[in-house]
């Protein structure tokens, strides 16, 4: 079906007051069976773009008896009656009039997608519901407690056996739905006893991020230097560094040791070490 449908974004974007919309939308005239069959076919079939927006505009009153619903979470009621449009305009999309159901019946689950989406990403700042398990629970719950106000222990037996959930699974998603936004920035209540805002503690004042960056460039740059300092000394001063001061496999070599090794004397190795060391020291403060 073509995106290029054109319906007026009054009808879709309920704008101002949500009484002058619903009547709005109540002039659209409602289809029969047979007209609304005739119209699926022209979309199904020809790509009809005209038989898509009367099928759009036919059910808007539907999307906002369905909206309605969703009126406890807090949400404004325009927000969810579009959420609950761009669910009735994927459904049409995707209507097939040689399925023998009613256009409402199949896009009632698409509309309640998207309006189900909008509050779940809406009502609370921290999501409350990630999993598909979860969502359903949610909404099953919010249900639940309508009828029930607070759950007692017994309450929450009788919900979980209703919901085929566990006990601990109720327990958890009522705390989700309980708790409450706090505002990360300062209150400028003065009062003393007024909740301290996140933002005057989350600072993890014992961690220096500027600092860790700066002596781990400073490391890094510490290290290249060695290294090229160390690739301008000749083989066996290389050997003698490394093993007197590099190498962490093994432990570490006597001046003695390193003397047998190259046939000289002990004292010729420290030499060169310190000879070496000198070298290094130059290299790597310039």
């Amino acid at each position: 079906m073509s995106n290029n449908i054109k319906i007026p974004s009054v009808a879709l974007i309920p704008q101002g007051n949500i009484e002058s919309y619903l009547r709005m939308i109540n002039t659209y005239p409602m289809l029969s069976a047979e007209e609304e069959k005739a119209l699926g076919e022209k979309l199904y079939y020809h790509d009809d773009v005209d038989a898509a927006r009367q099928l759009i505009l036919s059910h808007l009153r539907f999307v906002a008896h369905v909206a309605r619903g969703y009126s406890g979470y807090g949400l404004p009621q325009a927000d969810l009656i579009q959420e609950g449009n761009i669910g009735l305009m994927k459904a049409v999309r995707r209507f097939n009039p040689e399925m023998g159901v009613r256009l409402v019946s199949f896009a009632v689950h698409w509309i309640k997608a998207e309006i189900h989406e909008y509050v779940l990403k809406n009502w609370r700042i921290v999501k409350v519901a990630t999993t598909k398990a979860q969502r359903k629970l949610f909404f099953n719950l919010r249900k639940s407690k309508q009828r029930l106000g607070w759950f007692s222990h017994d309450e929450v037996g009788i919900v979980a056996d209703e919901l085929g959930v566990t006990r601990k699974d109720v327990l958890e998603m009522e705390s989700r739905m309980s708790a409450q936004d706090m505002s990360f920035d300062i209150d400028n209540d003065d009062d003393d006893n007024s909740i301290v805002a996140p933002a005057l503690y989350l600072e993890d004042s014992s961690s220096d991020f500027s600092k860790s960056i700066e002596n781990d460039n400073w490391e890094n740059d510490a290290t290249d230097k060695l290294h090229d300092a160390l690739s301008q000394l000749d083989q066996r001063s290389q050997d003698i560094i490394k093993a007197r001061w590099l190498d962490v496999d093994d432990s570490k070599s006597t001046l003695q040791e390193l003397a047998t090794k190259y046939n000289v004397s002990a004292e010729r190795v420290r030499q060169l070490e310190k000879n070496a060391l000198q070298k290094l020291r130059v290299a790597i403060e310039a």
